[in-house]
């Protein structure tokens, strides 16, 4: 993704971009406001669930198809009940929704992604865009900003929530590694965690991964960093701007 891209993509005060208009007309002229769009909500508390079902439900124009507690029973549900959109929450016992979109991805499903989560951090935001997620926008954002970026996920354009538009701009502008091959995204993560104490054990766990697949994680990002351990691993991406 270019900085225009990215910068592109942001929702700001509640409008999308991509030249879109928010008032159910598409770019071809033609209206949606009849159009019904469907959805599948996919996060690990009931309590969210129930209350993304009846926000739904209670607003014209979409219908929630069905819901879900983890990845893994998102794939089942979407093949099952073909959505136009997800609402994708991340970090779930039931499988990861990065796993899922990229699998959703792979299977060149028909519904889009729309991640909705309270985390937005980079090695949250850039899995998920990576995986193939249509948008990401964070659970404090407001009702009416909710539904407008259904409505484009619906048609496939692309919306962010300011803050991680912000972020994914950042991470492209972030100096590479000195061998000029910058880290993967799995190993960004793996980064993330590791500058915030986590033991290989707890990484694994974390992103659904064995504990030899962390060690191998860590070896390749120790090499792109010219590094020998975790602690310098952490120091140096601080200083590249790598983390931030």
């Amino acid at each position: 993704m270019t900085d225009d891209e990215a910068t592109a993509a942001a929702v700001t005060d509640g409008t999308t971009t991509d030249d879109a208009v928010t008032d159910g007309t598409t770019t071809d002229g033609t209206t949606t406001d009849d159009a019904v769009i469907s959805l599948l909500v996919v996060d690990d508390h009931p309590v969210v669930r129930d209350g993304l079902r009846g926000m739904f439900e209670s607003a014209p124009g979409f219908r929630v198809l069905g819901e879900a507690a983890g990845g893994a029973e998102a794939l089942q549900r979407a093949a099952a009940l073909d959505p136009d959109v997800i609402l994708m929450d991340l970090r779930m016992p039931g499988g990861s929704g990065v796993d899922a979109i990229r699998e959703l991805t792979r299977r060149g499903a028909r519904a889009k992604v729309l991640v909705l989560t309270t985390y937005d951090t980079d090695s949250d935001t850039l899995p998920a865009i990576e995986a193939g997620a249509t948008g990401y926008l964070l659970k404090d954002a407001p009702r009416d900003d909710l539904f407008t970026a259904v409505r484009a996920a619906a048609q496939g354009r692309t919306v962010l929530s300011p803050a991680v538009a912000s972020r994914l701009v950042s991470a492209v502008r972030a100096p590479k590694t000195p061998g000029g091959e910058p880290l993967s995204a799995r190993e960004r993560e793996v980064l993330a965690l590791v500058a915030r104490g986590t033991s290989n054990k707890e990484i694994a766990r974390e992103l659904f991964i064995s504990e030899a697949t962390v060690k191998t994680h860590l070896t390749h990002l120790y090499a792109k960093l010219g590094v020998n351990d975790r602690a310098a691993a952490v120091a140096t991406a601080y200083d590249r701007g790598i983390l931030g």
